[in-house]
């Protein structure tokens, strides 16, 4: 594969790793939707799917512009990204534990798409293609937004999340100390039929 040595070049590479990037989240934020607990989380998922498809189409009119077909680079980062929300989801409970872990991907992810538009955009805007700039601009802004949408969300999944976790840590420790009430109750029982018994023979 010849090595990218020009502006030009390197501008399709950003494009063409975007691409895959967007259409690999298309496929996972249904995925994410379902497995959130909060509704207004599944409702965020949801909604940013539909923009994430609207974000493909514009940038198979960026491909358009500059002459190029619109086909993916194998987006590695996404990818990752992807696979720690899928972890997430199988490392927990249904819970608003599992709603804050996946916000923390979700951000995750945005902030990696922030930061290839942003710097896609800028390139576009140095190669002259003011058009192709705008339309980049235009998904960059919405990023922005679905990262502070998902900031709102967190402050208060992140609150019952915690909650949960201090009930829960409540309940063991009711229970360690429950323990040994328990088995020094069976212990005493235990003295006590053995001296009943003990009793009873020397009747006998």
């Amino acid at each position: 594969m010849p090595k990218v040595s020009t502006m030009d070049q390197l501008f399709l590479e950003e494009i063409r790793d975007l691409y895959d990037a967007e259409k690999q989240l298309t496929k996972a934020l249904p995925k994410m939707a379902k497995a959130a607990t909060s509704e207004d989380l599944k409702a965020a998922f949801q909604e940013h799917l539909e923009q994430t498809q609207g974000q493909v189409q514009r940038l198979e009119q960026v491909f358009e512009l500059i002459g190029e077909k619109a086909r993916g680079k194998k987006c590695a980062a996404m990818a990752g990204l992807i696979q720690e929300s899928t972890e997430i989801v199988s490392e927990t409970d249904d819970s608003p534990v599992r709603d804050a872990g996946l916000i923390a991907a979700a951000q995750k992810v945005e902030h990696y798409e922030i930061s290839g538009y942003g710097s896609a955009r800028t390139h576009a805007e140095l190669l002259g293609n003011d058009e192709a700039a705008r339309l980049l601009e235009e998904t960059l802004n919405e990023e922005k937004e679905t990262d502070q949408k998902l900031n709102e969300l967190a402050q208060t999944v992140n609150m019952e999340a915690d909650e949960e976790s201090e009930d829960m840590e409540m309940d063991d420790e009711e229970e360690e100390t429950a323990a040994p009430a328990r088995a020094s109750a069976r212990s005493g029982s235990k003295s006590a039929a053995k001296t009943k018994s003990a009793g009873s023979s020397r009747n006998s």
